[in-house]
C-alpha cells in the first residue's frame, strides 16, 4: 500500500525548498505527497524578496479538507511564519497525535531572510514542538529554541539534543551542517540513546532545500514504518547523495537546489 504524507509549509516558486522540495522528496522516496500552504514566497536561488502569508483559518481549512477525505500516514511541518498560524496548525492536529509528525522549525532562508516572526517563537515551542515525533533543527535553530549559543562541536550538539527533548518532542535530531570543518554530522536523541549520522561535506554551493528535504524524507520513511533512528540514517544517506549530485543540475545563479531524483534519473545529460 502506497503511503500518503502531508506537508504543511511555505512555497518556493524556484522549486528548491519548501513545499516544492517536500513533494519531490516524497515522490523520490515512494510516497504520495499532499500539501497545505502556509505562505507564498517570492524567492529564487539568490534569496527571498517577499512573503505573503495565508490566513490562519485557511491554513487550518486546508489541513481539515485533506483529513476529511484522505488517509494521512505522516505529516511534515515546515515554515510556519507566525504565532497565529502555529496555533491554527496545532488546533488542526490536536487529535491526530497517533500520526508521525516531523517538525522542521524553519526560521531563516538560505540567503538570510527571516521566515519566522519574532513573536512566533514562543508559539512554536508551546504549540508545535510537543506534537512532534521528530524535531529537526539545525544549529542556529536549536540555539534559538533553547535560548542558548549555537553548538560549536559534537559535545555541545549532543547536549542540545538532550535539552530539546525537555521541550516535548519524542525525538530530537540536531543537524550539524553549520559546523566548521570537513564533516557534517547529525545527532539524534531518542530519550535513551544518542545516534550519530556521519557525513562528509560536499564542495558545492548548491545546497538549497537540504533541511526541507531531510525532514520530508524522514516523514516519508516514518510513514513506511521505520523507527526514527533508522529513518534518520536513511534520510541522511539520501540527502547526502542529493547534495553530491546537485551540480548535475543548472538551476539559477545562487545556491541551487539539491538533486532529489539522482537515484531515479539515469540519463544525466
Amino acid at each position: 500500500m502506497i503511503k500518503n504524507v502531508l506537508t504543511i509549509a511555505g512555497s518556493d516558486p524556484s522549486g528548491g525548498a519548501g513545499i516544492q522540495a517536500d513533494l519531490k522528496a516524497f515522490a523520490a522516496n515512494g510516497v504520495y505527497g499532499m500539501a497545505a500552504m502556509t505562505a507564498l514566497t517570492a524567492q529564487n536561488t539568490q534569496g527571498v524578496t517577499g512573503v505573503e502569508l495565508v490566513q490562519p483559518a485557511f491554513v487550518k481549512a486546508q489541513i481539515e479538507a485533506v483529513f476529511a477525505d484522505v488517509r494521512v500516514d505522516a505529516i511534515k511541518i515546515g515554515m510556519i511564519a507566525t504565532a497565529d498560524i502555529a496555533w491554527a496548525v496545532a488546533e488542526a492536529l490536536s487529535d491526530r497525535q497517533d500520526i508521525p509528525i516531523v517538525l522542521d522549525p524553519v526560521m531563516v532562508a538560505k540567503g538570510g531572510a527571516s521566515l519566522l516572526q519574532d513573536d512566533a517563537m514562543d508559539a512554536l515551542r508551546r504549540a508545535l514542538v510537543p506534537l512532534a515525533t521528530v524535531l529537526t533543527p539545525n544549529l542556529p535553530e536549536t540555539g534559538r529554541l533553547l535560548q542558548k549559543p549555537d553548538a560549536k562541536n559534537r559535545d555541545e550538539m549532543a547536549a542540545h539534543a538532550r535539552k530539546l527533548a525537555d521541550l516535548g518532542p519524542h525525538v530530537a535530531m540536531v543537524k550539524g551542517g553549520h559546523l566548521e570543518g570537513n564533516e557534517s554530522p547529525d545527532v539524534l536523541w531518542d530519550g535513551a540513546s544518542l545516534h550519530w549520522f556521519e557525513g562528509g561535506r560536499t564542495a558545492t554551493k548548491n545546497t538549497h532545500g537540504t533541511g526541507c528535504t531531510l525532514s520530508s524524507t524522514l516523514a516519508a520513511l516514518l510513514a513506511k514504518g521505520l523507527a526514527p533512528s533508522d529513518a534518520a540514517a536513511e534520510a541522511k544517506r539520501y540527502v547526502s547523495g542529493a547534495i553530491a549530485a546537485a551540480d548535475q543540475q543548472t538551476v539559477g545563479h545562487g545556491h541551487g537546489p539539491v538533486h532529489h531524483f539522482y537515484e531515479l534519473w539515469k540519463d544525466k545529460t
